[in-house]
């Protein structure tokens, strides 16, 4: 039989090989090792992605979060400015009214200064209605005299429209011993002059 040391070889490639200088890859090992990195470097490419949409993602949201609290802060902030704008609404109605008020308080306080100077004496009145301009006074006098004065100091006031007209009169007879009494009925157009 013949024997073959083997292992006597083997120790002489080791031994050609460091002395050839550093161990040199074959190919595989190459592809091996190029594979290897790839991989490794994809899989830290996918962590740094994964990782950088992970704080993407908390930004995001914490964004969100603080969205919805100004959101919330800005309803309640629109609520008391509608709140104040209906209140400053009714507040600028009561104060048109008032000045329409203070306005139209001057005719009918005019209106009743004008009547108190036109009235003769021995007359007075006993109703009176105010629809718009006109006026309808209802009244007594002892005389057709001091109707017709009270007429005429109507017309010439200024206040009154010229067409101051008696709508009816007539003669109410006392009992024996009274004074018979006028009564009356006054049509007027209350109209202020043009400089009052």
């Amino acid at each position: 039989m013949i024997r073959i040391n083997l292992l006597s070889q083997e120790r002489e490639k080791r031994k050609r090989r460091e002395a050839s200088g550093p161990v040199a890859f074959e190919s595989g090992q190459k592809i091996a090792v190029a594979c290897t990195l790839i991989v490794a470097l994809a899989a830290l490419g996918v962590g740094w992605w994964y990782w950088s949409l992970r704080k993407d993602a908390t930004q995001i949201t914490d964004e969100i979060a603080a969205a919805g609290r100004e959101t919330a802060r800005l309803r309640t902030l629109i609520e008391q400015v509608n709140q104040f704008e209906e209140r400053k609404a009714q507040l600028q109605q009561r104060v048109t009214l008032i000045e329409q008020l203070r306005r139209g308080q001057s005719g009918p306080v005019h209106m009743l200064d004008e009547l108190s100077r036109a009235l003769p004496e021995l007359l007075w009145f006993t109703q009176m209605q105010q629809t718009g301009t006109e006026l309808v006074i209802d009244g007594r006098c002892t005389s057709l005299t001091s109707l017709s004065d009270f007429v005429d100091n109507l017309a010439k006031s200024g206040w009154f429209k010229r067409s101051v007209e008696i709508i009816e009169s007539q003669v109410e007879t006392a009992q024996p011993g009274g004074t018979d009494l006028i009564k009356f009925s006054v049509k007027a157009q209350f109209a202020p002059p043009a400089g009052g």
